[in-house]
């Protein structure tokens, strides 16, 4: 019940926090984004670009879930998933594409792993990104919780089918 209220209490903060911060200060959020500094290497000692296109990186998470943790994040700047719309399909669809065939470098089966985005309030890093995980059996059951499908967590192929049917 203790932890319970705790969680309860750390979700209001967490959406208090976000819902607060204003237009003009999530700009030069953006401007200042060290998502976006790895993507364009501008700011050192970034993590090892595993892949890299001419839309997206792909590097391993600095706080790993599992043996297997990497982020897809677009060279592009966009606070989260809710930022995008149908026009967007391409792009998430190359990225997770893109950490399917690099999951599969790995000698991980895509199938078996983890691979969505968290949804705002829920993200650490206002840059979307889309998570890669392997084996889930290596998460703790906090990272369980805070990687299932739910309304704070959509995987790729939901998040993907939800953007469909956005607007422009």
């Amino acid at each position: 019940m203790y932890i319970a209220g705790l969680a309860g209490l750390g979700l209001i903060v967490l959406v208090s926090i976000y819902k607060c911060t204003s237009g003009e200060a999530r700009l030069a959020e953006s401007e200042q984004c060290f998502f976006c500094d790895f993507a364009h290497r501008r700011q050192g000692p970034p993590p090892i670009l595993e892949v890299e296109t001419d839309e997206y990186v792909i590097f391993k998470d600095k706080y790993p879930a599992a043996r297997h943790h990497y982020l897809a994040i677009p060279k592009e700047h966009f606070d989260s998933l809710k930022a995008l719309n149908k026009s967007h399909v391409g792009l998430v669809r190359r990225m997770e594409q893109g950490m399917m065939e690099f999951l599969r470098s790995q000698n991980v089966n895509p199938k078996e792993a983890i691979v969505g985005f968290h949804l705002p309030p829920f993200i650490s890093v206002r840059h979307l990104h889309l998570h890669g995980i392997f084996p889930p059996a290596d998460m703790s059951f906090g990272n369980k919780i805070s990687f299932m499908p739910s309304f704070w967590f959509k995987k790729s192929n939901d998040a993907i089918r939800d953007l469909e049917d956005r607007e422009l």
